[in-house]
């Protein structure tokens, strides 16, 4: 067989603002690939089907990223995927094994072991017994439902009856954290950025759902709250808002803090002295320090929930790895639609 093209993502600049396709990033296919005949050195060869586009790939391009290392100029992006491996010379990886890993954006790779080092169970081989679409494992079978999962079984402490505020509630996390809250009978309050997404987020459930454009978050909060636990993925103003709203003992689990990705500065938090005055908690977390705690329960638990409908998720899908930049950026301006994955290749 003749080489193919190895079409790739590549970072091209740091972004001002909000990373521009075929600016900061570009698809390129320069490069080609043997597949038969690719030394693999004890590793194996994939082949990318679903990449996962997530809010926390933007300080990845910044020259000194929020977390890990900042993504290089001129190479590809990397995020989870899951990829179906087609050789390996490795001990463990057999051929038609689906690999979830942090892999680069690009169609094919060789890699050359199972873990990797950010996350505790990052480069493992699915079983999927469940048989579920790939793409779950990207979102609500993956980290994003990792991480909802983990925090919450952390730092929640819920206690049935209390208020609990999420923002960004109809993205893969905000949803899942929805959905957590409701099963330990907590009221919850969501907020989201469309009337499409807020229908959504009231599919789950939720007491009081609310697009955050066009109702005050402090007003509706002092209407519902006070908030006793907040889940948090936009920081800023939602943030200030739950503060000024929060009971004595509140527990706050800082995801992520989307609102301040793109801009200089960020705006300032006024009310932040409650987290004297109501002895709020305040905790900051990366799902890979949680994992390794919870993951065996995780997968014990959550594939068979959602294959059952007990579990849901929304999903945005790109079709071809060439478009991927659009989907970052759709998820920085909070215009996707639920959990955001590039379908890079059907499985044959």
């Amino acid at each position: 067989m003749a080489p193919v093209k190895n079409g790739r993502i590549l970072f091209a600049s740091h972004p001002d603002e909000y990373p521009i396709p075929g600016k900061d990033i570009i698809y390129d296919e320069s490069e080609s690939i043997d597949l038969e005949n690719v030394p693999l050195n004890g590793g194996f060869l994939i082949k990318a089907l679903v990449l996962s586009i997530d809010p926390y790939m933007r300080g990845k391009m910044r020259k000194v990223a929020d977390v890990g290392p900042s993504y290089e100029i001129g190479k590809p992006l990397d995020n989870d995927g899951v990829a179906l491996v087609l050789r390996s010379d490795h001990p463990d990886v057999k051929v038609g094994d689906h690999i979830f890993a942090r892999i680069p954006f690009q169609h094919y790779t060789i890699l050359q072991r199972l873990k990797g080092e950010n996350f505790a169970r990052d480069g493992i081989i699915l079983a999927n017994k469940e048989n579920l679409p790939w793409s779950a494992y990207c979102g609500v079978a993956g980290i994003p439902g990792q991480t909802a999962y983990c925090a919450w079984k952390e730092y929640a402490n819920p206690l049935k009856g209390e208020v609990a505020f999420v923002s960004a509630a109809a993205g893969s996390v905000g949803s899942f954290a929805v959905q957590l809250a409701k099963a330990d009978g907590l009221k919850v309050i969501a907020c989201a950025g469309s009337d499409e997404k807020v229908d959504f987020v009231k599919s789950l459930g939720v007491d009081y759902a609310f697009n955050y454009k066009k109702e005050d978050t402090a007003k509706v909060l002092e209407k519902e709250g006070p908030v006793d636990i907040y889940w948090d993925n936009v920081g800023g103003p939602t943030l200030d808002a739950a503060l000024a709203n929060a009971a004595s003992g509140a527990r706050f689990i800082e995801c992520g803090m989307i609102s301040g990705y793109n801009v200089q500065g960020g705006d300032a938090i006024r009310n932040l002295s409650r987290v004297v005055w109501s002895e709020i908690k305040l905790y900051g977390f990366l799902v890979g320090r949680l994992l390794p705690k919870y993951a065996d329960a995780f997968y014990m638990e959550v594939p068979g929930l959602v294959r059952e409908g007990k579990l849901k998720y929304l999903e945005d899908r790109t079709q071809g790895l060439e478009y991927a930049g659009r989907a970052i950026e759709a998820v920085q301006r909070g215009i996707n639609k639920g959990k955001s994955v590039v379908i890079v290749a059907e499985e044959f």
